[in-house]
């Protein structure tokens, strides 16, 4: 059954397909498509993200420079970059092949092993952080497929409409352009819209942190001097400013300085670290499900980090399956305008074979199979253990079969055994897979 389209596609072919997005500044090709500014960095506090959320959701004209330059600023943060990273790996970590008839496809899979396809799986992955993500395809002059990310901030993904510069209200339409892809995530504005805040608060926390320790955290240096002579004051300066960069405080003879520190000090750097590590902990909760994966907890146990795992694993597979969803519905008109022909196959993720899994798997096999005497089929074990089978399987089969019967003489003499009596008895072919135990005492001479 056909699953439903998650991401629609923005397509039409009777538009002219040479025509190509192109972006500059005003300086620098002024006749672009898209004319580019710079964005705003630092400085950013929680009014500028509420009116930047405000703004975005706005129903008749939708404005997201102000947030999407927040979630750039956002993205500086070196936790919530790992987290995300973390969980995009999960998916950018696998192979894909694209089969037709369960048969790998060379032409097509070219195509996708060329570096252009992993930036596009990490841009498409991208929509579920920032909303959405629009790319136009082409072929370049070495014949291969790119394509072109159409920055966010001149997109209105309500009116689907590409506007000139950022700030316009209008714009062309997504008709105007052909070999567009539309990827929506599931959330309007993304889950960086969950994390900026917390990024927010993080900054001016460990501002606040670094303060206190500047302030505090070294020792003050206290100079006197004879109020009555304005050289002993300037030579008092001179020495101070020699002497590094800590706190230095002058006072005449006759006067007093007084220094009132926080009840405590160690307790008031113990709450700055505290709240580093919780708004750390909320944005590993938006991102990956969970907190235990990234951070050690003092209350953390191994089962409930398995449980937590579990959780971000669970993302990550529908991550995948987003992606398979891309490639196998929504891009299926683009293959097709490129000359890629994807008719009658699918993408499908490659499997990776654990060594250790496999070893595990065939002492148990093995366990079933001379320990339990359970009849297994010999195709049944070749899948199990990841063995390819030979052209001339039953040739080898048969040359084995003599080689054996030539080794134990005694067995050409032994009756087969008769399943016409009893059809429903089935017959154990793993026999013939795996080796006979020993029958000497002794050790093996190898």
């Amino acid at each position: 059954m056909k699953l439903l389209n998650k991401f629609p596609t923005f397509w039409n072919r009777t538009r002219k397909p040479q025509q190509r997005i192109t972006e500059g500044s005003n300086v620098t090709r002024p006749g672009s498509t898209i004319i580019l500014s710079q964005p705003q960095r630092f400085g950013i506090g929680l009014d500028d993200y509420m009116t930047a959320i405000r703004n975005a959701e706005n129903v008749d004209f939708t404005q997201r420079v102000k947030l999407y330059d927040i979630y750039s600023e956002s993205l500086m943060d070196p936790h919530l970059f790992s987290v995300v990273q973390k969980r995009k790996s999960g998916v950018l970590g696998r192979k894909i092949e694209f089969r037709r008839n369960g048969v790998a496809d060379d032409k097509v899979n070219v195509q996708i092993s060329s570096p252009w396809f992993l930036r596009f799986l990490e841009d498409a992955l991208d929509a579920q952080y920032w909303g959405f993500t629009l790319v136009q395809f082409y072929i370049n002059e070495k014949g291969w497929i790119d394509y072109y990310l159409v920055p966010r901030k001149h997109i209105d993904p309500v009116l689907n409409i590409i506007k000139k510069r950022q700030s316009d209200v209008t714009g062309e339409s997504f008709d105007e352009y052909a070999d567009l892809l539309m990827i929506r995530g599931k959330e309007p504005l993304g889950i960086l819209a969950r994390t900026a805040p917390y990024v927010i608060y993080k900054r001016g926390t460990i501002g606040d942190w670094a303060q206190l320790a500047e302030i505090f955290g070294r020792p003050i240096r206290k100079y006197t001097y004879d109020a009555a002579d304005p050289e002993a004051r300037n030579a008092t300066l001179d020495a101070a400013s020699s002497q590094g960069g800590a706190s230095v405080f002058l006072c005449p003879d006759g006067t007093t300085l007084e220094f009132v520190e926080p009840g405590n000090l160690s307790g008031s750097s113990e709450m700055y670290s505290s709240l580093t590590d919780r708004y750390n902990a909320e944005m590993s909760k938006a991102v990956l499900g969970n907190t235990l994966t990234t951070e050690a907890s003092e209350t953390g146990t191994q089962a409930l980090g398995t449980v937590h795992n579990k959780v971000e694993q669970a993302l990550i597979e529908q991550d995948a399956l987003a992606i398979l969803n891309l490639l196998n519905y929504d891009m299926t008109d683009q293959f097709a305008a490129l000359g890629i022909n994807t008719a009658g196959g699918e993408f499908v993720y490659m499997e990776e074979v654990d060594p250790e899994q496999v070893k595990t798997r065939a002492e148990l096999l093995e366990k079933a199979v001379n320990a339990f005497n359970l009849p297994m089929d010999d195709d049944y074990l070749y899948e199990q253990l990841n063995i390819e089978r030979p052209d001339n399987y039953e040739q080898l089969k048969a040359e084995m079969e003599e080689k054996k019967k030539a080794e134990n003489p005694f067995a050409q003499t032994m009756q087969p055994l008769d399943n016409s009596k009893n059809p429903q008895q089935p017959q154990n072919r793993s026999h013939s897979f795996f080796a006979d135990a020993p029958h000497s005492d002794g050790a093996l001479d190898w």
